[in-house]
């Protein structure tokens, strides 16, 4: 019974061991890969709710944005056209970095969850874009349906002090 008993154990360690994975690159570039799997699923949520990136030579317009210490952005409401492309220019007028990052509240909150399991994760989305203090910076986007979509800085504690704004499509 022993032997048999055995057997069965050692013919499933091979099965076991290809189901743990290749942990070659270690947990570092998991955590990278990670998040390259949830952009790409950001990408598909923001492509259909909240827009697309937009072509920069398509711009119908520019808004600039300010986003400053009192964890507020200026302005907060934004009215665009469904269908317009528009050029956000951000400054951060803050002594902390700061993020502006478009989506619906829930993908917004979803990804403020990531984000405080992985503060040093860099973002590289055509949503987002993250300014040290002083610098300045732009998003060009594409809102293509009528609705409400939401902005804001997912840095860990911004969001909970209420730095977020609202654009409505009309």
């Amino acid at each position: 019974m022993n032997k048999s008993l055995s057997i069965v154990l050692l013919s499933a360690l091979p099965a076991l061991a290809l189901a743990a994975g290749d942990h070659s690159g270690g947990h570092g570039n998991d955590m990278t890969n990670m998040h390259k799997n949830m952009a790409g699923m950001h990408k598909e949520a923001h492509d259909s709710a909240a827009g697309k990136a937009g072509d920069p030579s398509k711009v119908n317009r520019t808004i600039a944005i300010s986003m400053d210490d009192t964890m507020r952005f200026t302005p907060s409401q934004i009215s665009v056209k469904a269908g317009e492309t528009i050029r956000f220019f951000i400054k951060n007028a803050g002594k902390v970095p700061h993020e502006m990052v478009i989506g619906t509240m829930e993908e917004l909150k979803e990804h403020a969850e990531m984000m405080r399991k992985m503060p040093d994760v860099k973002h590289s989305e055509p949503n987002t874009i993250m300014l040290a203090p002083g610098q300045r910076g732009g998003i060009v986007w594409q809102f293509s349906k009528a609705g409400e979509v939401d902005f804001a800085c997912l840095i860990p504690g911004h969001l909970e002090a209420g730095m977020a704004g609202k654009i409505t499509v009309e």
